[in-house]
């Protein structure tokens, strides 16, 4: 029996063709591209006049309306252009939270008046975004959030505290989660705020993470009887938690691309990395435990982008889709081991700052790339509770 190659449909090829031309003929520089930018909040000019370059072409989101900055791609489509997107590391935005969480959440949720006032400000990086999830006593679990938000007349009084809120310092507003029924059960009586940072009685105080001292981009937020207008209520009072599941899910929805890519890169510097020398001199290549390694990564990186499309597919046919949570979990973890694995290979070498992955990233020792690996197991919800929710709702594991 003859193989047969799955390819695309030839109308979804054609706008695979325009949107390669559009980018050949519109994308910035690599090294503008790679200007360093001081928090994932830093909307500095040139990029700010990508994405409304993006969001006028109808690029910038193409599955929606072209009035939304996208042109009414389908599914695959929009498939298609992530692909693409991720396969040349190209950003959409340089706030990429307020583009991929927080303009889909107020989308979905929003009262027309706020979809006017922020939608498409956002969109077109004239506004930038933090998300308050996170709290020192609900990380992972963010149904323990103890952020308090009381509704006095027509403003709610917050008080509280957010950790690991990215960008929080240079963001125009905050999409924040608070308490505002303490009485209720813990997934119940939640609600989401629009929060101005600028805010008499908000905080934001930066700190440096270890890979990268000088980019100061998490936060711990402070909130001290902050006054919030009732109209910032981003969907119905106490009825938040769906909202931070949707969120989540848009989190989520973008990450497991890129970690396949990363992975994909990750195997190619691996091989490239076998003409070095390892710990006895020898080149690398030579060593079998080595080449297994590799083999074994190249496997899961194969196996990482089958089984997202594999979970694209069954969304297309309007089944449930357990893979996400699934590629996150490998995603992230498949592309820490494989940098471990490089990381150890070099041996003493493997902490030399000047030592380059090759082929893996425009700049950033082997070093610095693991350490930033594990921050990746973090986002969209860490590996622990992944493994959580795989055994309880993709298994039905009964809990311990």
């Amino acid at each position: 029996m003859p193989a047969v190659r799955l390819r695309y449909a030839d109308e979804d090829e054609a706008f695979r063709a325009e949107f390669l031309a559009w980018l050949e003929a519109n994308v910035p520089p690599d090294d503008v591209l790679r200007r360093p930018k001081r928090s994932s909040a830093d909307l500095t000019d040139w990029s700010r006049e990508w994405q409304r370059k993006l969001f006028d072409a109808g690029w910038l989101v193409p599955g929606w309306p072209p009035e939304l900055g996208g042109r009414n791609a389908t599914p695959t489509q929009q498939m298609i252009y992530f692909e693409e997107m991720a396969k040349r590391e190209i950003p959409r935005s340089m706030n990429p939270q307020g583009l991929g969480i927080i303009a889909p959440s107020i989308r979905d949720y929003g009262t027309p008046d706020q979809q006017e006032k922020f939608l498409v400000p956002t969109l077109r990086a004239e506004i930038a975004w933090c998300l308050g999830m996170s709290e020192p006593t609900a990380g992972s679990d963010l149904a323990s959030l103890r952020t308090r938000a009381t509704l006095d007349g027509d403003h709610f009084v917050v008080n509280g505290q957010k950790v690991w809120t990215s960008g929080a310092h240079h963001a125009d507003w905050c999409l924040c989660f608070v308490r505002t029924d303490p009485d209720a059960p813990k997934h119940k009586g939640i609600s989401a705020l629009i929060i101005d940072m600028k805010t008499p009685g908000v905080e934001a105080r930066p700190f440096p993470e270890l890979s990268e001292p000088d980019y100061l981009d998490f936060n711990e937020v402070f909130f001290t009887d902050a006054l919030v207008p009732r109209e910032n209520l981003l969907g119905e009072l106490h009825k938040g938690w769906p909202i931070t599941q949707g969120s989540l899910a848009h989190e989520r929805a973008m990450l497991w691309i890129d970690h396949a890519y990363i992975a994909q890169r990750s195997v190619r510097a691996l091989v490239a990395l076998g003409n070095e020398a390892g710990a006895d001199g020898r080149p690398l290549r030579e060593d079998a435990r080595f080449r297994d390694e590799v083999a074994g990564f190249a496997i899961d990186a194969q196996a990482l982008m089958l089984m997202g499309y594999r979970g694209f597919s069954k969304f297309m046919r309007g089944r449930s889709s357990p893979e996400h949570s699934l590629l996150k979990l490998y995603g992230s973890e498949t592309v820490q081991r494989s940098l471990q694995a490089g990381f150890d290979a070099l041996g003493a070498r493997g902490v030399d700052t000047s030592v380059l992955g090759p082929l893996l990233w425009r700049d950033g020792s082997w070093i610095v790339q693991w350490l930033r690996s594990f921050s990746a197991t973090i986002p969209g919800g860490t590996s622990e509770i992944q493994r959580n929710i795989i055994a309880e709702r993709v298994l039905g594991l009964p809990r311990a």
